[in-house]
């Protein structure tokens, strides 16, 4: 048995991320960059208005003002400005040489026909330096970046239209058990809908995976063992719920072990999720998790999305917080790390979820994350601060 974060630094030494491949921009969205990203030009590309207003010298600005020409978005100055000279100038446009500062047309008045004066007493300069946000041939992203909607902007702006990534992993999922059946048919007396599958392949797609769904396995060796071959022989990853724990049929460990794989844990100083497996054979992978539906949420949470991550090149470091708990708060075993759902209030204050076990899934709809109860701790008193991870 070993620590939560003994299985995390296993999961991350043991896992070898994937191929690279080039890709289109429209496609980049949760990848992972492969190599940096170098600017092919400065940003702004030129000194830009930051506003629309009136371009001059900062010294004239006591001045009535000659207006020489109107500088739309797109197009370049034809005239520089010279003393007690302005043109009108667009947000977005190229200041004229000459010009020093925009000031904001809210802030003149016209004079005659041809010329406006300054309404205020100073201004800031309202420009937007060539070069200031990036210089050609800055770095502008890492390789290792996992690609979200601000990066893409970036990946834009540089021109950088078909970036290198690294593979995304091929990944299957199965459930076992013979008491399961699918979410559109009704169980007899003995049976449960199959929960995790669906769930999983949600928590996939959240992170822009979609998973290959293989089915319900029943609770045969040779049946399972079967599917398992199958599923790693097609996919880069096979994540199993169920079959994991010390019951009779609970044949995953075995099964893996006579496909030759190395199996790096089996059960972790966690709860949910005491009973998970993580192996490895020749760049393949397995995670097992218990066939609790809290149990595979919770550590698909924990382990699932760093192995997953790691495939693609990223080290996964989920948003934690640190916050008071509203209430007082007290658990009987102190053997294991806990994790409990909780929402959080409107003075950011964490408030427990009712909830009753790894079974109790619908307390999750409830929940903004899940409270960190480190082993040895059996309380915690109202106030007192307390991490949570956002899922």
């Amino acid at each position: 048995m070993i620590t939560f974060h003994e299985a995390l630094k296993t999961v991350k030494h043991a896992t070898t991320k994937l191929d690279r491949e080039i890709i289109d921009l429209s496609d980049c969205l949760n990848r992972v960059l492969a190599e940096d990203v170098l600017s092919d030009m400065s940003l702004p590309p030129f000194n830009k208005s930051a506003m629309d207003g009136y371009a001059c010298k900062q010294s004239d600005l006591s001045e009535n003002l000659e207006v020489l020409e109107v500088i739309a978005a797109g197009s370049a100055p034809t005239l520089n400005i010279g003393e007690k000279q302005c043109s009108r100038i667009m947000t977005g446009a190229m200041v004229p040489e000459g010009a020093d500062t925009v000031i904001m047309i809210e802030h003149t008045e016209e004079v005659d026909e041809g010329h406006i004066r300054f309404t205020k007493e100073k201004t800031k300069s309202n420009i937007c330096l060539k070069g200031e946000d990036i210089l050609k041939n800055d770095v502008v992203l890492t390789k290792g970046t996992r690609l979200k909607a601000q990066h893409i902007s970036v990946l834009a702006s540089v021109g950088c239209s078909s970036p290198v990534v690294y593979r995304q992993p091929k990944v299957a999922t199965i459930a076992t058990g013979s008491e399961l059946v699918e979410p559109q048919d009704k169980p007899n007396k003995s049976q449960i809908r199959n929960v995790n599958s669906w769930q999983l392949l949600a928590q996939l797609e959240k992170i822009g995976i979609t998973g290959n769904y293989y089915g319900i396995v029943a609770d045969s060796k040779e049946a399972t063992k079967e599917v398992i071959s199958k599923c790693i022989d097609e996919n880069d990853l096979l994540i199993i719920s169920g079959g994991v724990s010390v019951g009779e049929y609970d044949y995953i460990p075995q099964i893996l072990k006579e496909l030759e794989f190395n199996i790096w844990f089996h059960t972790l100083t966690v709860k949910p999720g005491k009973h998970t497996v993580f192996a490895t054979r020749q760049g393949k992978y397995v995670f097992a998790m218990p066939g609790n539906p809290v149990s595979s949420f919770v550590q698909f949470e924990l382990l699932g999305k760093a192995l997953v991550f790691r495939l693609m090149g990223h080290d996964y470091h989920p948003a934690i917080v640190r916050l008071p708990i509203s209430c007082d708060y007290k658990r009987k075993r102190i053997d294991r790390l806990e994790y409990i759902p909780v929402r959080l209030n409107a003075n950011n204050q964490v408030i427990p979820v009712d909830y009753h076990g790894s079974a109790h899934i619908n307390a999750f709809t409830q929940a903004d994350g899940i409270m960190a109860i480190p082993r040895g701790v059996d309380e915690f008193t109202e106030g007192e601060f307390v991490h949570v991870r956002q899922i």
